[in-house]
């Protein structure tokens, strides 16, 4: 089985790197041989089969690393995927500080790969965490039973965007911050716009 073609997209990508250049190339030429297409998602390689994201490749000042996109419903036999935040619910990365550990852990991400190509097959997905599920800081909470209108907008964003909000403001370690991210955060969300828009 020949290799799947190269997006000439990921080409500049690579050969602009400025860290990790080593690593990207060999990561990229391992899951490329694994039958995936290429292209470049929110700024980096992002490889996919029937369309549905599989894998990506980026880097970090520590690390590069590779992410499943379904990473929780791997095996992970090698005890290798990293949860990134607590808050992350499908996503696992493998991470490595070096070409030459790409090149001890190739069978390693080539199997990944595989599986992670073998789970999308099977339609499998995975279940997340209902809005409610997540922490309702008190600040937040004390704002909005103060405000029926901000407790309307809040309701009607999406439950992404919601739990963007909650994961913000419970973020903070003093109640002095999260106070101060809720205010900041009000007009946003009474304007119906999440946390990014």
């Amino acid at each position: 089985m020949k290799k799947k073609e190269t997006n000439p997209k990921v080409d500049a990508y690579v050969e602009q790197a400025t860290t990790w250049q080593a690593a990207l190339r060999k990561l990229r030429a391992i899951i490329l041989d694994c039958q995936l297409n290429e292209e470049l998602k929110w700024g980096v390689p992002c490889y996919t089969f029937n369309d549905a994201n599989i894998v990506l490749i980026h880097t970090f000042k520590e690390y590069c690393a590779i992410l499943f996109f379904k990473g929780s419903l791997l095996k992970d036999e090698e005890g290798v995927l990293i949860q990134q935040t607590k808050n992350v619910q499908a996503g696992r990365q493998i991470r490595f500080t070096s070409a030459s550990q790409v090149d001890e852990m190739q069978a390693v991400v080539k199997a990944y790969v595989q599986e992670a190509v073998a789970v999308e097959k099977a339609g499998l997905s995975v279940e997340f965490k209902e809005t409610a599920d997540f922490d309702m800081p008190e600040e937040f909470q004390a704002r909005l039973d103060d405000s029926p209108q901000l407790q309307e907008a809040f309701e009607a964003l999406t439950p992404g965007r919601q739990r963007a909000y909650l994961l913000h403001f419970a973020e903070a370690k003093q109640s002095k911050t999260r106070t101060a991210r809720v205010e900041k955060c009000v007009p946003h969300i009474l304007a119906g716009k999440g946390l990014k828009d």
